[in-house]
């Protein structure tokens, strides 16, 4: 081929370079978003919960199935999330937030309708010097009718975004219910072996004093003790009975609260306080406090909300732009309908459309001021919510830490209180000290058992209460769909 020839090959093609370069100059002022870019405000909080703790995964990606192994408490768990109203209050929000997102895509498309008419009427002429003339009318027509509002400048899009971010933000809320659920649940079951295990130790108490009791009356009767011995012992036996009273209502009380939540009759099988399932995981780790931000839903659905302040952002300055609609229709019009579809009876009509904002009073201006004040508002709900879910796992860590500190000098105290009231009862058997040392004894004896129950309680619900601030229960959670992503 010659270099002429080559020459005005080349020449030709640059119309069409230009032609096709011009066309995709819509496509690509489409692709356009006035959106700020989402950065992940600064983490409010330190690096570490404390130096004293271990290193590794945090427990929260343990799923509750794992973390509580007790298949009792598995059941009343489960039957907690398929009962519970708040879970279904909190999954007909989700499916709501769904439902918006998929309204707020639909325009991105066009949309087409078919649409038939009938009319039929009368109008009256007046003509010079004939009078006046009625003329009967009627006009059929079917026809389809498209519409598409093209979008140049984001707004749409930032729109169905915004609200594919509050969907997202209303699962992660729902997530956090349903969590919240879990340690709930957990808490009714470990107060219900505690109270198990307390009105065990006032039901032997009972017992034991009631045969006391017996003892000293019958001394008394024989003229061996003294009725101010035999009050006591009767003082030290109703002690015991009406801490039994009251337990046995705080226990009906917690299963009414556990039916509850629950969302159906309560039945626990008696047994010991030891949770195998959460006494395992007693000494792993927290991790970090980055980790909060991906693990706890509430921390994450404040980040949603973030990114949606911000899409609404760029719909509000999208807005200022001109907004560019194509409408059309086509179809058949006749005056009868039995020739509605016959030939020449077709009509179409194609109106393009351009509206450019250009006096508003402010409206478009004040639209983007509320959208910024709502993202300033949606960074510092974000800031709180992670210190609030900081604060929340700190707590949980200086329970635990301490309730074990606490559980060991009680262990201690229970142990001195028992020997105590058997060298009291020894003493006073022998004669060698009145009944009162006895009675205060047993009384403080007793107290000190029931503290070490609580504590043991406490203790275990603490780390329920770790596991849940750390955002636990839940482990595989779909990740956001990208931007590209269309809409359900």
């Amino acid at each position: 081929m010659s270099p002429l020839r080559l020459a005005d090959r080349k020449r030709d093609k640059r119309p069409l370079l230009r032609r096709s370069a011009i066309a995709l100059i819509p496509f690509a002022a489409a692709a356009c978003s006035f959106a700020p870019d989402h950065v992940r405000p600064a983490q409010p909080v330190p690096a570490r919960y404390s130096d004293r703790l271990p290193d590794g995964p945090s427990i929260a990606r343990i799923g509750w199935r794992d973390f509580f192994r007790a298949p009792e408490l598995q059941r009343l768990i489960d039957a907690a999330m398929a009962n519970n109203r708040d879970i279904r209050i909190a999954t007909a929000r989700v499916d709501q937030a769904r439902g918006a997102w998929r309204i707020e895509g639909a325009p991105l498309y066009p949309q087409l309708d078919a649409v038939g008419t009938g009319s039929r009427g009368r109008t009256l002429y007046t003509l010079p010097g004939m009078g006046a003339t009625a003329v009967d009318l009627r006009q059929v027509s079917a026809q389809l009718s498209a519409s598409w509002e093209i979008d140049f400048w984001g707004r749409l899009r930032n729109l169905r975004d915004a609200a594919r971010w509050e969907y997202l933000a209303t699962e992660e809320a729902r997530r956090a219910v349903a969590t919240d659920l879990v340690a709930q649940v957990a808490n009714g079951y470990l107060l219900e072996r505690e109270y198990g295990e307390r009105v065990a130790l006032a039901q032997s108490s009972i017992a034991t004093r009631e045969d006391s009791l017996r003892i000293i009356r019958r001394r008394y009767e024989v003229g061996s003790g003294s009725k101010l011995d035999m009050t006591q012992a009767q003082t030290l036996l109703a002690q015991a009975q009406i801490t039994l009273q009251v337990l046995e209502q705080d226990r009906a009380v917690n299963r009414n609260a556990l039916a509850l939540l629950v969302g159906e009759p309560v039945e626990i099988a008696p047994g010991p306080l030891g949770l195998t399932a959460v006494q395992d995981h007693l000494a792993l780790p927290a991790g970090l406090p980055s980790d909060l931000l991906t693990n706890r839903p509430d921390v994450v659905a404040a980040e949603h909300r973030l990114r949606a302040a911000n899409a609404n952002i760029g719909a509000a300055r999208a807005a200022f732009f001109p907004n560019i609609s194509l409408t059309g229709g086509f179809g058949t019009m006749s005056t009868a309908l039995d020739g509605l579809f016959k030939d020449g009876t077709e009509a179409w009509s194609f109106t393009p459309t351009i509206v450019q904002p250009l006096f508003n009073a402010g409206r478009l201006k004040g639209n983007l001021d509320v959208a910024k004040a709502q993202r300033d508002e949606a960074v510092a709900s974000y800031e709180r919510t992670v210190q609030a879910a900081f604060r929340d796992v700190s707590d949980a860590l200086v329970r635990k830490q301490q309730l074990g500190l606490q559980i060991a000098t009680t262990r201690e105290m229970v142990g001195a209180q028992r020997e105590r009231a058997r060298l009291a009862q020894l003493r006073f058997d022998n004669g060698r000290s009145a009944y009162l040392e006895v009675l205060d004894a047993q009384r403080d004896l007793f107290d000190a058992e029931q503290a070490l129950v609580r504590l043991h309680r406490a203790e275990i619900a603490s780390v329920v209460a770790l596991y849940a601030a750390l955002g636990g229960g839940f482990v595989g959670q779909p990740t956001p769909p990208n931007s590209g992503e269309r809409t359900p």
